[in-house]
C-alpha cells in the first residue's frame, strides 16, 4: 500500500482488544495495512453473517495480555483460511499467519475505534443475496419496541 494512502497510519500506535466474555485480551502495536470485507462462503460460515471484516498488517506486534489458554484455531484443510476464537464465547480473535508474516485482526474485537476505512470488498461473486439492498432497510439506535 502506498504510504500516502489516507487509510495508512502515519506512526506506530497501540490498540487494545478483547473477546465478548473478557477472558482474552490483547494489544497490538504498529499500523494496519488493509481492511477487507470478505464475502467468501468461508467468511460467511465463520462469522454467521454477511462477511468477514478483517484488518491486515505486516507491521503489527500482537501481544496477548490474558487468556492464551482460551484461544482455539481452526484451519480449513488445504487452504490458508483459518479462524482463531475464544473457546468460551466464540469471539473471533487476532492471529499471526506466519507463512505470510501477517497479523489478521477481526475488526469487531478491537476495544477502540477502527482507525481505517475498508480498503475493498472481496469475493463479491459469493456474496449472500440478503445483503444486496441494505441501504433501504430501516435503522434503529437500539432494539425497536
Amino acid at each position: 500500500m502506498d504510504d500516502k494512502s489516507p487509510n495508512q497510519n502515519r506512526s506506530d500506535v497501540e490498540y487494545s482488544g478483547s473477546c465478548l466474555c473478557g477472558g482474552v485480551a490483547f494489544s497490538l502495536v504498529g499500523r494496519f495495512d488493509a481492511f477487507y470485507l470478505c464475502h467468501c462462503n468461508r467468511c460467511q460460515k465463520g462469522t454467521g453473517s454477511l462477511h468477514g471484516a478483517n484488518l491486515f498488517s505486516n507491521h503489527l506486534a500482537l501481544v496477548l495480555r490474558r487468556g492464551e489458554a482460551l484461544l482455539q484455531t481452526f484451519k480449513v484443510p488445504n487452504s490458508r483460511h483459518r479462524r482463531c476464537f475464544c473457546k468460551v464465547c466464540g469471539s473471533p480473535m487476532p492471529y499471526r499467519l506466519e507463512a505470510l508474516n501477517l497479523v489478521v485482526v477481526p475488526a469487531g474485537c478491537l476495544d477502540v475505534e477502527v482507525p481505517i476505512t475498508p480498503t475493498a470488498k472481496l469475493f463479491m461473486a459469493e456474496r449472500a443475496n440478503w445483503g444486496e439492498e441494505l441501504q433501504s432497510v430501516p435503522g434503529f439506535d437500539r432494539l425497536p419496541e
